[in-house]
């Protein structure tokens, strides 16, 4: 399957709506099911990575149903049914990693999988620490990756301290924070090197104190440790912000094509370090506004070149590296090593599929640079990733004969993303 992205006809002047932040929505839905009483999780997006969380939480036991974009949940207090039970995860590494965490809460056995891609991704990481914690965690086949069965350890092993390191996912810290108020006596994590996505371990944070567990605390000692006090999760109602990953793409296209384009319920001071990627549409010289309806970027003079460490938005990075493609001196994007390790390795395969558009790029050990040039048509291989189909199909709004293989890999995290795309090139370049 393959899809044929249309060029726009003129500049953009559009207003589009992007999903909830499925980061944000993924940590409410833990904390929901693990909270005292009913919870409702509103503009949750239909992502894979949601609906694997909310499939494999019914699974556990969990009383969940979904009404369009709100999700009720009915919280156990941290008590999951017995296994045997198997989680299928899909593709969502966020949604595994939670839940091989969560299920270490649970008598077991339950059985974590996902597929091919998936079980090729590391999770050594957090199951070391669980490990560590007492849990058994036991690989059926690769250690390290799923799939992967896990079952309550004897309480009388069960710690409160564990090593971890800091630069690689967050996601493994995250999913240790969201469990450490049902461990005896809380969790402390001890970071043993710099900690390279805070910004999401803060999210996680802000997301948990929403749900009444207050107290986490930050030290500096060292790389820094993070200490979660025992507690419960209390029963609210919590409203998922818009995507700021997901409005990379149309605020991208603004850059590209020129124009304009707002997305409704995005803002400046969010809590997704996401929000940053449109700082470095401003270094490249779009005007960025802050509207009590969103956020708006209009581009009408060339764009130049810049030198941005992309650590702690590195979900954004394929989508900058493609802006800087039309771009007039050369791009530098660094801090980003760790990402060769997500759906696909997202430096050596954007620069590959770049430079299959006509585009001079180089994979650098920490990062990508792209330099100006004819840009052309091609096919884009996806490799598997989401965001290298979004990114690139950003490129055939200006440029003809851009074909992208493999488009339903978008069902991942923005299953309308095909719908808003053909929107903005509706109309002469408007979209409604």
């Amino acid at each position: 399957m393959e899809r044929l992205i249309r060029p726009l006809s003129g500049p953009l002047d559009a207003t589009v709506s992007v999903p909830g932040s499925k980061s944000i929505a993924n940590r409410a839905l833990v904390c929901a099911a693990l909270a005292d009483g009913p919870c409702v999780i509103s503009n949750v997006p239909d992502g894979d990575d949601t609906v694997a969380m909310v499939d494999c939480l019914a699974r556990l036991g969990i009383g969940v149903r979904r009404d369009a974009d709100s999700v009720q949940v009915l919280g156990r207090a941290g008590a999951l049914d017995d296994g045997p039970i198997v989680l299928p995860t899909r593709l969502a590494g966020t949604t595994s990693r939670f839940l091989t965490a969560v299920a270490a809460l649970g008598v077991g056995p339950y059985v974590i999988d996902g597929e091919a891609p998936l079980r090729a991704r590391p999770m050594a990481a957090l199951h070391n620490a669980l490990m560590a914690l007492g849990t058994h965690v036991a690989p059926l086949e690769r250690p390290g990756h799923l799939p992967v069965q896990v079952r309550r350890g004897d309480p009388a092993d069960a710690r409160s301290r564990v090593e971890v390191r800091g630069d690689i996912s967050s996601q493994y810290i995250s999913a240790l924070m969201m469990i450490a108020p049902y461990l005896p006596h809380g969790l402390e994590i001890v970071l043993t090197t710099d900690l390279v996505s805070r910004p999401y371990v803060e999210m996680t944070s802000r997301v948990m104190a929403s749900f009444g567990l207050d107290g986490v605390q930050f030290r500096s000692e060292g790389f820094g440790a993070i200490v979660v006090p025992s507690g419960r999760y209390r029963a609210t109602s919590y409203a998922v912000e818009a995507d700021a990953s997901s409005a990379s793409y149309p605020l991208a296209a603004a850059a590209i094509a020129g124009g304009s384009v707002r997305v409704r319920g995005l803002y400046a001071d969010s809590t997704q370090s996401d929000i940053r990627f449109v700082d470095a549409l401003r270094d490249m010289g779009c005007i960025v506004e802050q509207g009590n309806d969103g956020v708006r970027v209009t581009r009408s003079q060339p764009l130049h070149g810049i030198t941005v460490d992309m650590r702690d938005f590195s979900d954004t990075a394929p989508t900058l590296a493609v802006v800087a493609a039309f771009a007039s001196t050369e791009t530098r994007i660094t801090g980003i090593g760790f990402i060769r390790g997500k759906e696909s390795d997202r430096i050596g395969d954007v620069v590959r599929e770049l430079r299959a558009c006509g585009v001079e790029a180089e994979a650098e050990s920490d990062g990508i640079v792209v330099h100006p040039g004819q840009v052309h048509g091609a096919r884009v291989s996806t490799h598997h990733d989401h965001r290298i189909a979004m990114s690139f199909a950003l490129i055939g709004l200006c440029v003809h004969d851009i074909v992208i293989e493999d488009p339903e890999v978008v069902s991942k995290s923005f299953p309308g993303y095909w719908t808003m795309l053909d929107d903005l090139g509706s109309r002469g370049g408007v979209s409604s």
